[in-house]
């Protein structure tokens, strides 16, 4: 360690961090590019040669014609997979109380003729049991 000084292994580190960080951000480009699906094949060509040809000169030229709407399209991408999310978790518990209405939604029912007196606590624990046997 005596021939490489503190100050050359800092310049490394700095080097190779930034080498790190420019892949990160040449993926992300890439990434966006070829998921946004206004841009046609050829302009996805033509930008990807760029990119490739020219590495920093194409990524800087890309984030600043293209880098507002980059944000706004990846907002739109996680909007459409949470709510795609949320619509297969409402099918799913739709579809697991057969007829539609969950064992919840049943459980909850019981709960209130009971606390309402329609049903007695014997009732109540047969018609609970019954409701649970059906998951």
């Amino acid at each position: 360690m005596g021939d490489y000084p503190l100050l050359n292994l800092f310049w490394t580190m700095l080097l190779f961090f930034m080498w790190v960080l420019w892949f990160m951000l040449l993926f992300r480009v890439i990434g966006d590019l070829f998921r946004d699906d206004d841009v046609s094949g050829w302009g996805k060509t033509g930008w990807t040669v760029v990119l490739v040809v020219l590495p920093f000169v194409g990524v800087l030229l890309y984030l600043i014609v293209r880098g507002k709407g980059m944000g706004r399209r990846e907002m739109a991408r996680l909007q459409a997979n949470e709510e795609a999310f949320r619509a297969y978790v409402r099918e799913s518990a739709a579809g697991a109380g057969g007829t539609g209405s969950g064992t919840g939604d049943e459980l909850v029912r019981l709960a209130d003729l009971k606390r309402r007196g329609d049903l007695t606590d014997d009732e109540y624990e047969r018609a609970k049991t019954k409701v649970l046997a059906g998951v």
